[in-house]
């Protein structure tokens, strides 16, 4: 039996609410994407929770589109995000759209107006905004408050009848100007947009705001939980005060929050991704380094392992930044049951067996997949000239390294043990050709003792006759940093990485030139691979998901050691365990640490702090995070309180001249 995951708050909700009488048939979920671009990581997370409830709880789930922006909404939105949702494995009950319900949401509109709750106002946004107040100052009416409902009900009309200019008029709510939720001082619900819609094409000029249809949306579908991210929290006041004044039957929405997926090194804004795209920095949204789930799918990752990342990052209430290595490890995880094994050889040097005979083949067998008995098996050609890689034959070695070399051994994967005896250099000096001999009775699998002895190393190797080039392309990092989008003031484009793609020709085994896009591998020794689109009859090209263990770890450090379903470490947990190594790391390492420590920040209150003002002095790594928090809130204008600015002063006079050098960033 599988290991029983813990039920996150949101499906205690709805227990709660099952335990209060609700009728399970009510249950209904949905997906609400706005159709102006590509589905994402982020949207991952979402997917998952909706349709995993809609499993749990045996409810139906709703793919709503929220369509009320024609000037940045296309139909080929749509389709991709249909796309992405169905290769998820995921289907919908209904496929609905906000602009199905564009008549009732004008009806309802012109109800408020009849009733004294909304108005027509003609101020410029600059107005409009200036009127608003502050977060500590009450904001103060417009002008336009009082309307005689009859006029509002005229305007609003003309509105609707294109009779007048973009920007001329809104509709406003009646809300609270003194409230301390500024989204409830008097909120636009319609703006006037001469643009075609993709569905209603001219029929509509006027659009509603996502406040307005967002909650009315759910309450015309019947949607029992709207699940939201937590920066919608502030919304909820006026999902609420629409519905009080709406409904009076049937199911009430209940609105609700999680934290939204944060992952290191990357970027889901799709206002910055679409720069990348249209700045040439990646070719096209589906590129194998951006966030998309067309990308990502390109890259190679599998709906098993995003449906599995999403499940381990699991449903909180608080935001953490989540280490992009979880990511790889669930992709590997995955492809490591149902990746074909083949063999490739990327940086090829000659070998050419000396005692096996010229013209001579033989047809090895070998399983397409140890972890998978049901995978079968293949043939490789062997014959007496080979490729291996490289970096596994050194000239002179020493005793660490267990690979080729003069004198020593190897075994070859599936195929014989061989002994280095000379090599061939050209007028330059590079190695041209490395001689061997091979033992014709150490065939693995054939039984014998000698295909039982024991050497320290295997090796992977194609027959040069019989390779087919191939194009390979690695990935690195998109971003340099993991934190490309923290600093306002630098733009994010300066930590893109030069050397997140690199192309190379290769050698593979003959099998690999049929293979079809989609298809995915393990280079064995080397990471797993998945054909591209690009590919061709006479070229195939194979796009790295991962290497085949996280190489990344050895030279970033990792602000999650371990995520659980049921618990992810806090910001704080985490700046103490980053603190604490702090002091061991190379200058790389430690530059890394400081831009985490910087994120975790954000989310660390100077309460919480506090108490590491007292750090004991021996502990230098977790005194230097300190300062770093410290230097970073001061970048949002926060007044340091006189704890800590006496803390910065201690630092200051340390002996330890890295704790001194963070504390001089801390201005007192």
């Amino acid at each position: 039996m599988g290991k029983k995951i813990a039920k996150h708050f949101i499906e205690h909700i709805i227990d709660e609410d099952l335990a209060a009488g609700l009728d399970p048939s009510l249950l209904r979920f949905r997906f609400p994407p706005e159709p102006n671009g590509y589905l994402h990581i982020g949207h991952v997370k979402a997917i998952c929770l909706n349709f995993g409830l809609g499993k749990a709880y045996n409810a139906p789930v709703n793919l709503r589109f929220d369509d009320t922006n024609p000037a940045k909404e296309e139909q080929h939105y749509v389709d991709a995000i249909k796309d992405g949702i169905s290769w998820l494995g995921y289907a919908w009950d209904k496929e609905c759209y906000a602009s199905d319900y564009f008549d009732q949401l004008y009806a309802w509109a012109v109800r408020l107006i009849n009733e004294g709750h909304a108005y027509v106002d003609s101020q410029t946004p600059e107005q409009i905004a200036a009127q608003k107040g502050t977060p500590t100052s009450p904001g103060s009416a417009s002008p336009y408050r009082n309307q005689d409902p009859k006029e509002a009900l005229r305007l609003f009309e003309e509105m609707k009848a294109g009779k007048h200019q973009e920007g001329s008029y809104v509709l406003r709510f009646k809300g609270d100007m003194a409230s301390s939720n500024m989204l409830l001082r008097d909120p636009i619900l319609y703006r006037i947009m001469h643009k075609p819609h993709h569905r209603t094409k001219e029929a509509w000029c006027i659009y509603p705001m996502y406040d307005w249809a967002h909650g009315q949306s759910d309450f015309i579908e019947q949607i029992s939980h709207s699940l939201c991210t937590l920066e919608f929290k502030p919304h909820r006041d006026l999902y609420e005060a629409f519905l009080d004044l709406l409904v009076n039957n049937g199911l009430r929405p209940k609105q609700r929050e999680f934290a939204r997926l944060n992952l290191n090194y990357t970027i889901t804004s799709k206002r910055k991704l679409q720069r990348l795209v249209v700045d040439g920095k990646v070719n096209g949204w589906d590129d194998p380094r951006m966030p998309t789930i067309s990308g990502l799918r390109r890259r190679g990752y599998t709906p098993n392992s995003l449906r599995k990342f999403a499940e381990t990052v699991g449903i909180a209430k608080r935001e953490n930044v989540i280490d992009a290595s979880l990511l790889e490890f669930c992709a590997r995880e995955d492809l490591n049951q149902i990746a074909t094994r083949a063999m490739a050889v990327l940086d090829p040097i000659k070998v050419v067996i000396t005692n096996y005979a010229e013209g001579q083949k033989e047809n090895l067998t070998t399983d397409n997949n140890p972890e998978d008995s049901n995978a079968g098996t293949r043939t490789i050609p062997f014959t007496n000239t080979l490729f291996i890689e490289q970096e596994d034959f050194r000239q002179e070695a020493t005793g660490t390294f267990f690979r080729l070399k003069i004198g020593g051994e190897v075994r070859l994967k599936s195929a014989y043990i061989i002994k280095a005896e000379s090599l061939q250099k050209d007028a330059a000096g590079n190695i041209e050709v490395v001689h061997c001999t091979y033992d014709p009775k150490s065939l693995s699998g054939s039984g014998s003792s000698e295909s039982q002895r024991k050497v320290k190393a295997t090796i992977h190797w194609v027959s040069a006759g019989d390779a087919k080039e191939i194009t390979v392309r690695q990935y690195d990092r998109l971003f340099q940093t993991a934190s490309p989008d923290t600093d306002k003031e630098i733009d994010f484009m300066t930590h893109l990485n030069p050397d997140s793609l690199s192309v190379q020709t290769a050698f593979a085994e003959p099998m690999l030139a049929d293979a079809k896009a989609g298809d995915h591998f393990q280079f064995q020794r080397l990471g797993y691979f998945v054909c591209d689109k690009d590919s061709t009859d006479g070229l195939k090209v194979f796009n790295k998901t991962v290497g085949l263990r996280d190489t990344w770890f050895k030279q970033q450090i990792k602000p999650y050691q371990q995520l659980k379903q049921t618990h992810i470490a806090s910001p704080l947990d985490t700046l103490r365990k980053l603190g604490k190594k702090f002091t061991s790391f190379n200058a790389e390492k430690q530059d890394s640490a400081a831009n985490q420590i910087a994120t975790l920040a954000k989310d660390i209150p100077a309460s919480a702090l506090a108490p590491l003002y007292n750090t004991a002095a021996k502990k230098t790594g977790t005194r230097i995070a300190v300062a770093i928090v410290l230097a970073t809130y001061q970048k949002t204008a926060t007044v340091l309180d006189p704890e800590a600015i006496d803390f910065i002063k201690k630092a200051r006079i340390d002996k330890n001249p890295l704790l001194i050098k963070y504390a001089e960033d801390v201005k007192i």
